[in-house]
């Protein structure tokens, strides 16, 4: 499939080959929901968490003798029924939302998505993608000049550079990543794909152990 890149200056320079077993790959619904879904279940932080009956403080006797008073029976004042009590079915933080997905189902879905994103043009390839002084006015300019202005962006690029991520770390709806580290949900949450050259590279480099 022949691809167009571009440069910072948003000049398209050349056009380029990829890889057809990674950018064209037939879209399946189910598997990329099933491996968005485990991806974000695994980063899932379970903190809510409420004490039942056997865990409040308290009610280490009888409130008042079962019989002969007048009011209704109880046994505890760690009962749900009163205030103070235990919490009857809410959230506990020993729920887990971890789903195991092998890895060959998670790199044909990454592939799936990165097929998707070069179909419908939200895949930009740079030549090379640098930032002199990693200052955030130098990227958002140069960002500004490409089709994805002003759209959520996540820029992969093939080996960490700080200048880079300081550079577009305070853009809004823009995110950087190693493009060793691309994973379905990330994609999902950006309407662009910016790569360079050698990001594709690295993404063949990094998935072809899954064959």
């Amino acid at each position: 499939m022949k691809y167009p890149v571009y440069n910072q200056e948003g000049k398209e320079l050349d056009t380029t080959t990829l890889p057809k077993d990674i950018f064209d790959v037939k879209f399946n619904a189910d598997l990329v929901h099933q491996v968005a879904v485990s991806l974000s279940g695994n980063k899932r932080q379970v903190s809510a968490h409420t004490k039942n009956r056997s865990e409040v403080s308290g009610g280490g006797r009888k409130p008042w003798r079962q019989k002969g008073t007048g009011r209704a029976r109880h046994g505890s004042i760690r009962s749900p029924l009163w205030k103070g009590g235990g919490v009857t079915f809410g959230p506990r933080n020993e729920r887990d939302f971890e789903r195991e997905i092998p890895k060959k189902m998670r790199r044909k879905a990454l592939f799936m998505v990165l097929s998707q994103k070069a179909k419908e043009k939200e895949l930009i390839i740079l030549d090379k993608i640098e930032s002199e002084k990693g200052k955030t006015k130098e990227m958002a300019k140069s960002l500004g000049k490409l089709p994805c202005n002003s759209q959520s962006t996540l820029i992969a690029v093939p080996d960490y550079d700080k200048k880079i991520f300081l550079s577009a770390r305070n853009i809004k709806k823009t995110s950087v990543d190693d493009a060793r580290n691309l994973n379905v949900l990330e994609l999902l949450n950006h309407k662009y794909l910016l790569l360079t050259k050698d990001s594709i590279k690295t993404i063949e480099k990094t998935f072809s152990k899954y064959k």
